[in-house]
């Protein structure tokens, strides 16, 4: 009697399991379930938007660096340039890692015996060189409008903000800019005092015909 009433007092204090929580505790996804498919896209999702943040923010970057360069270059006296000093400008930022590629050929011509040093670094320049020359050669290269005075006073205020590139104003030239300009200056000046004078040259005929007498 007493190891039944026992029994019965321990069937009475022993706490419910509900029913079936067990088994979904140990509930696995299949892997070829659409639940695991469905699982599988949104971490696809969210890899490639993050991917994609990450790319914008590095974009953003190199924009920022590229701009504060040239901010870093202006000339203080000019109020706004034109296209040759612009195209100037270009060159010497299309430059600018000259004085470190001198740096790396000195250090390995003095440890030349141990290798090459700063070799990855080296080649990321050099990259990076043939990349932009070809940029700026071909298509052109996008750089802050100096070339007008009101965008360039923007310009020269902006402090570095990167939430703030759009208030500054592009402007692309390329080499063929710069040609063009060193063609006006070859043939004495611009495309409008061109004219000016073949108009001039024009009127001179013009005379010669109707009064011949005056040029003889």
């Amino acid at each position: 009697m007493v190891k039944v009433a026992r029994l019965s007092h321990s069937r009475e204090i022993r706490p419910k399991v509900p029913q079936g929580k067990g088994k979904q505790d140990k509930k696995v996804i299949h892997p070829y379930s659409r639940k695991a498919a469905q699982l599988a896209r949104e971490v696809h999702k969210q890899d490639r938007k993050e991917k994609l943040k990450n790319e914008k923010a590095l974009r953003l970057s190199l924009i920022g660096e590229k701009l504060q360069w040239f901010q870093n270059h202006l000339d203080s006296s000019k109020r706004e340039y034109t296209k040759k000093e612009a195209c100037d400008l270009i060159e010497r930022y299309l430059h600018r890692f000259d004085g470190e590629l001198e740096q790396i050929e000195l250090h390995n011509s003095i440890k030349s015996r141990q290798g090459r040093q700063h070799n990855s670094r080296e080649t990321v320049i050099r990259q990076t060189i043939e990349r932009e020359r070809l940029l700026y050669e071909g298509p052109g290269t996008e750089i802050p409008d100096l070339l007008n005075a009101k965008h360039l006073k923007v310009f020269r205020e902006w402090n570095a903000d990167l939430k703030k590139l759009p208030n500054i104003k592009m402007r692309k030239l390329s080499a063929r800019s710069f040609v063009s300009v060193k063609e006006e200056e070859k043939n004495g000046g611009t495309e409008e005092e061109t004219m000016e004078k073949k108009d001039e040259n024009v009127f001179m005929m013009l005379e010669v015909e109707e009064h011949p007498e005056r040029h003889s």
